[in-house]
């Protein structure tokens, strides 16, 4: 008799957009997978899954990969019913763009580790008019 295929696990929070992307992805995907909410700053245990106590990180197996695009990705290839990246590779290559344009652009600028930095030496308004600005400029690449 075979032995059941453990599921996926997806360590995140809730607050995180980039869990938020890979829960779309797995649920688009229909993958079964469980669901462990953690707060990287506060958990030791966190540490020992991704050392960089970045989330989202998902545990397949042998394998843990902690970055939502890179996460999408193997999602992408493991389970390819329920495509997320069109088969047109110029279209596929512009979703990819959009992609890594939130990724590394955008996204980062809302972290704690990038607005906590900025905690004390300016205001809430003024913290927000810089991640605004970057946010419309990727927007509008």
């Amino acid at each position: 008799m075979a032995m059941a295929k453990a599921k996926p696990i997806l360590y995140n929070a809730w607050i995180s957009s980039c869990s938020h992307r890979v829960r779309i992805a797995l649920n688009l995907k229909g993958v079964d997978y469980e669901y462990k909410s953690v707060n990287p700053r506060t958990d030791p245990d966190y540490e020992k899954i991704n050392p960089m106590k970045y989330i989202p990180a998902l545990v397949d197996g042998d394998i843990v990969i902690s970055d939502s695009l890179a996460i999408s990705l193997y999602l992408e290839d493991k389970y390819p019913a329920h495509p997320l990246l069109p088969k047109d590779l110029k279209k596929k290559a512009l979703n990819l763009q959009i992609a890594n344009i939130v990724c590394s652009s955008i996204q980062p600028l809302q972290g704690y580790a990038v607005i906590g930095l900025h905690e004390g030496s300016m205001s809430p308004d003024e913290s927000l008019q810089i991640v605004q600005r970057y946010i419309d400029k990727g927007f509008r690449g």
